[in-house]
């Protein structure tokens, strides 16, 4: 076990908590204006399937699970079920939108990503940091619009929507904080 700040936890990772294994399903870093920060999180206990919400104080050291990591290529996704390969052995494998949590939103076919293994089954994705999404759909520009104006919202080609500033556009590729879902900076296109 690695203890690591409740702030750096991401969705997808495994701690102990209570002397049991959750996965890290979702995450929202919340600071109250003059109160302390907090990382309100949801759970997924590795041997109920249950979830929990639970609110860690933003200095609280949490254990983070050490598991087996193998680094897989996310290849696509057929209904509920999302497609792997594993990169050395090229043997493939699938998870459920379940079993994932808010992952799906960052998986784009031929991301490669590390799956975490707890006795040999598979229980979550350990994704980058960030991560380059194509905006689908957002409102139109406005002229003379700054980047101290208004965010508005936009939905990428996952599902996910955040909040931009008003001169990303429809196509336009952004660079997300998977912790946070946060929009970090317009990515130019390659």
């Amino acid at each position: 076990m690695s203890s690591l700040k409740a702030t750096q936890l991401r969705p997808g990772m495994v701690i102990n908590h209570e002397n049991e294994l959750y996965t890290v399903f979702s995450t929202d870093h919340r600071t109250p204006g003059n109160k302390r920060g907090s990382m309100q999180t949801r759970l997924k206990s590795l041997r109920t399937g249950t979830m929990i919400d639970y609110r860690f104080r933003a200095e609280e050291f949490v254990e983070r699970a050490i598991l087996d990591e193998i680094e897989f290529e996310y290849l696509y996704h057929e209904g509920d079920e999302y497609h792997f390969m594993n990169t050395e052995n090229y043997e493939q494998m699938q998870m459920t939108a379940a079993e994932l949590g808010e992952t799906v939103y960052y998986l784009i076919p031929n991301t490669v990503v590390k799956i975490e293994f707890f006795e040999e089954k598979a229980i979550g994705v350990d994704l980058p940091d960030t991560m380059d999404l194509k905006v689908v759909q957002t409102e139109p520009t406005l002229q003379k619009a700054t980047a101290s104006a208004v965010m508005k919202p936009a939905t990428l080609e996952t599902g996910l929507v955040v909040n931009v500033p008003p001169f990303v556009n429809e196509g336009d590729k952004i660079r997300v904080d998977t912790s946070e879902a946060r929009y970090v900076q317009r990515v130019d296109a390659m």
